[in-house]
């Protein structure tokens, strides 16, 4: 199974605190303007109420007043009895007419007639006029939304016998209630009005003003954090989501092979390098009992799960699909809870192939080695007794008569020594330290070149050479003499692999990075498979005639230039030796040229 991400643009939902702090701070202002808003809204209007209502009883008064005096020749007693009526009135506390000087000249109490209600200052400081004003007062010891203007119950160009003859009647000093037309003989009426009611009622405006405002600032606040709240969630989402992402992709791209089982034993998860190591299909695999996908050898350590402790590098070789077998280390694991349930099975795969190889080429390093200096010391101890040898069969060859049994003796002594003498040329050669001429080298015409000298033989016995070359191949950086000798050694043994005739494949072609690649194969009668880990060995050879030494000589030469040699073969099919070299550097071409 393997998971991919897939980026998304996403929008930035991220809320620094200064953000939420301010948004909190202009709500709390919003609100309490609001709130601060509603209450002078409600003071305005009742404000507005009561002066109308004041309006309304002065007027009324100065219709009454202006009626009785009109047509029912009402004199100041009259029309303080209309006041006193009025005052009675519910939600009025006084009524009082005062002169410019601020002397009462009426007033519901009765006592306090021709007492002094305003100074003139006061009154003047009041600006009264025809239009109903108002203003907050103590009078009585009792605060009053008192309602005042000018009080003028006669028109100005009213008056008549009538009038005259009732002034007449109550005399020029109790006259104050009728017209004059001077301007400091203006009359200014005040109403007082109970507060209590519409206190009561803006009171509980306000206290609904400020119920309602803690509840939009709770709603507000609610929202806020509701908010905040979400962005915590989103980042959090957000940030479960980037880390599954990662753990997925990590898991999934793990050089090792990864699989996970459930708790009910069943497979949950393959990575991409378990299927790589396995070649098991994954979407096939998911939800199966491992016996049934896995060889025995790992069912078995994961049928233990259960019971046993963490299983810690078992190296096991393992067949998959019956194809392929692989040197595999095995790491298993047990994930529990805290109650000791098993949650799931960890199995983690690690693929020892290279290692393998890895520890056969120390080993042949090894083995070489010491062959190398074993053969040096040998070959000089056994090289000059050679010489004497030869010479001594070569004298006594010559004092034989031609075509003597004991002439034909020493021929094939002296022909053994000389076989002798090459088999420790080889083994000397073998055992020598690879020193070689390095020089950028164009592969394609070393080939031409090698070929070349084999065509003769080949053709003697009957073989076919296809030479295939990749011309767009660039230089590589080798020796020609040594690598023309690797290559004349694999011609050879292909050769002799073919008795009947065949063909022998010669092609060059470009590898993977920087590689160049030499594959060399022939339709000879193949390599037996235990054969074939041996085959690069000193001395192991399947000719009758062979030393042994030839193909371990050729590893040598493509090992010193840091090269590798691999061969593929079976009983009855082609044999194909692959030789990978790397690339010569634009330096080390550039460096050959100018030399």
């Amino acid at each position: 199974m393997f998971i991919k991400t897939q980026k998304k643009d996403r929008i930035n939902t991220y809320m620094p605190p200064w953000m939420i702090i301010g948004s909190v701070i202009i709500l709390l202002g919003v609100v309490v303007v609001l709130a601060v808003r509603n209450i002078d809204r409600e003071k305005r209007h009742m404000s507005q109420i009561l002066t109308e209502k004041g309006g309304a009883i002065i007027n009324a008064f100065e219709a009454g007043s202006h009626t009785g005096m009109m047509n029912m020749k009402w004199g100041p007693n009259q029309v303080q009895s209309l006041l006193e009526a009025t005052a009675n009135q519910s939600g009025i506390l006084y009524l009082i007419v005062t002169d410019r000087n601020g002397r009462i000249l009426a007033d519901n109490r009765r006592a306090l007639i021709g007492k002094t209600y305003l100074n003139r200052a006061a009154i003047a400081g009041l600006h009264p006029d025809s239009r109903a004003q108002w203003r907050l007062s103590d009078y009585g010891k009792r605060s009053s939304f008192e309602v005042y203007r000018v009080f003028h119950p006669w028109e100005k160009a009213e008056k008549n016998s009538a009038v005259e003859a009732m002034m007449r009647k109550c005399g020029p000093g109790n006259s104050w209630c009728f017209p004059s037309t001077r301007p400091e003989d203006e009359k200014i009426i005040f109403v007082g009005l109970d507060m209590a009611p519409f206190e009561a009622a803006r009171m509980e405006d306000m206290r609904n003003t400020i119920v309602i405002s803690l509840i939009l600032l709770i709603l507000g606040l609610g929202g806020l954090f509701s908010m905040f709240l979400a962005h915590r969630y989103r980042s959090t989402s957000r940030m479960l989501r980037d880390t599954s992402a990662l753990a997925n992709e990590v898991v999934s791209s793990l050089p090792v092979g990864l699989m996970v089982m459930g708790s009910d034993g069943r497979i949950a998860f393959i990575n991409q390098a378990a299927e790589k190591i396995t070649g098991i299909n994954p979407d096939e695999a998911l939800g199966k009992a491992p016996g049934q996908i896995f060889p025995l050898e790992i069912s078995t350590i994961i049928d233990d799960f259960p019971g046993n402790k963490t299983i810690l590098e078992q190296d096991l070789e393992c067949t998959f699909s019956g194809e392929h077998t692989t040197s595999l280390s095995v790491t298993a694991s047990r994930i529990v809870n805290h109650a000791g349930d098993l949650v799931a099975g960890i199995l983690i795969l690690r693929d020892l192939t290279e290692v393998r190889k890895l520890q056969e080429e120390v080993r042949r390093s090894e083995k070489l080695a010491a062959l190398g200096g074993l053969a040096a010391g040998i070959a000089h101890e056994i090289r000059n007794p050679l010489s004497s040898l030869k010479g001594l069969a070569s004298f006594f060859g010559n004092k034989f008569p031609e075509g003597s049994e004991d002439r034909e003796a020493a021929t094939v002594m002296i022909s053994e020594v000389d076989r002798l003498n090459r088999v420790i040329s080889e083994l000397l050669e073998f055992a020598r330290p690879s020193e070689l001429k390095l020089k950028p080298t164009d592969l394609n015409q070393l080939l031409e070149h090698s070929v070349r000298l084999v065509r003769q033989d080949a053709e003697t016995k009957g073989i076919e050479i296809n030479l295939t070359k990749d011309e767009s191949l660039p230089k590589a950086l080798l020796d020609p003499d040594r690598f023309s000798q690797c290559l004349l050694n694999l011609y050879l043994n292909a050769i002799q692999a073919m008795e009947a005739g065949g063909r022998l494949s010669v092609k060059s072609i470009s590898g993977p990075g920087n590689a160049l690649r030499i594959a060399v194969s022939d339709t000879g009668k193949g390599i037996e498979k235990n054969a074939i880990q041996k085959i690069f060995d000193p001395y192991f050879t399947t000719k009758p005639t062979g030393t042994g030494l030839g193909l371990a000589i050729v590893h040598k030469i493509v090992e010193a230039h840091k090269g590798r040699i691999e061969v593929g073969s079976s009983p009855g099919q082609e044999t194909v030796f692959t030789i990978s070299i790397p690339a010569a550097s634009r330096e080390a071409v550039d460096k050959g040229s100018s030399a």
